[in-house]
């Protein structure tokens, strides 16, 4: 049973991965895997060094935070491209799309991990965030087994406990709906300060010792990423029945749309320049000690995956 694990389980931010396990296509591939939530994201990378998962989905600069300038592990293809958080801010404040400068004084909520894009992005939007009394902070009550981060998030919007969160889609979506929240950027498709959107991206990733050997494991996530790629493109619907699965009901509802417009996102390749702006940002927030070359980074002897038919 090959184990893979996600920082985020009830979103549409890995969902590849939980589509091709729920969907079959590690069993295609000849494995039996499973997914599962752990939370926070410094948690699920220090589990993969410590040889307690095979696969980690998560953000690509966060295998940093246990694999320090790019010893140790590598990225076996993208899950989505670019940045894919959202900042959401209690609609009573009356935000407006773009405005960053609504931020000031608040209290925003973030995962760990999560929180150092946020601290760069308003550094790079001339927001200082002590300067301006910037309060980044855990969301309260999203820890835990089975936790919906999206709920925890528009809950805490609705009972004040915070004034904004940077946070995944489904938080977005779900405090939207409610009324409680108003998106005010989705760098993804561009809001915000340019190189935002090109921070870091969704990443299956694998240590170096894997890789070596047992080789034919890494070729099979892969291609089974790849298959749920192609799948939830082909008949979106599929997310509602995996959504089914491994979510809370109201999640379950949503997902389907939120995958809809991530489509266009969904390409296993890790480009160059993907990984020459990550890593800038991650040199820019300490996590990186320097330049890293391309083949450091990334298991190039799996790329051609990529463009293989699935």
């Amino acid at each position: 049973m090959l184990r893979i694990a996600v920082p985020d389980l009830v979103s549409n931010s890995y969902f590849p991965i939980i589509a091709a396990v729920e969907l079959g296509f590690f069993k295609s591939e000849g494995f039996d895997a499973s997914v599962e939530l752990l939370f926070p994201v410094p948690k699920t990378f220090a589990a993969l060094r410590d040889g307690q998962l095979d696969f980690v989905v998560g953000s690509a600069h966060a295998t940093l935070l246990a694999f320090p300038d790019w010893q140790g592990a590598k990225l076996l293809c993208a899950i989505g491209k670019h940045t894919y958080w959202f900042l959401v801010i209690r609609s009573d404040l009356k935000p407006k799309r773009g405005d960053l400068s609504i931020v000031k004084g608040l209290r925003i909520g973030a995962a760990p991990g999560v929180d150092f894009s946020l601290r760069r992005m308003l550094i790079e939007a001339g927001i200082d965030p002590v300067e301006n009394n910037v309060q980044i902070m855990p969301i309260p009550g999203a820890a835990g087994p089975n936790v919906s981060f999206g709920l925890s998030a528009a809950k805490a919007l609705e009972e004040g406990t915070l004034d904004g969160f940077w946070a995944n889609g489904m938080g977005c979506e779900v405090a939207v709906r409610r009324g409680v929240g108003t998106m005010v950027l989705d760098v993804r498709r561009g809001d915000g300060p340019v190189p935002a959107r090109h921070y870091t991206f969704s990443a299956l990733v694998a240590t170096d010792q894997r890789i070596k050997d047992k080789p034919e494991t890494v070729t099979a996530a892969i291609r089974a990423v790849m298959k749920a790629h192609k799948a939830l493109k082909e008949d979106t619907d599929l997310a509602t029945v995996v959504g089914q699965k491994r979510f809370p009901p109201s999640e379950a509802e949503l997902i389907a749309e939120l995958i809809r417009r991530d489509l266009p996102y969904y390409d296993p390749t890790i480009s160059e320049e993907a990984v020459v702006n990550m890593n800038n940002f991650a040199q820019n927030i300490g996590l990186l000690s320097g330049p890293a070359p391309y083949e450091r980074v990334v298991a190039t002897e799996f790329s051609h995956l990529w463009k293989t038919p699935v």
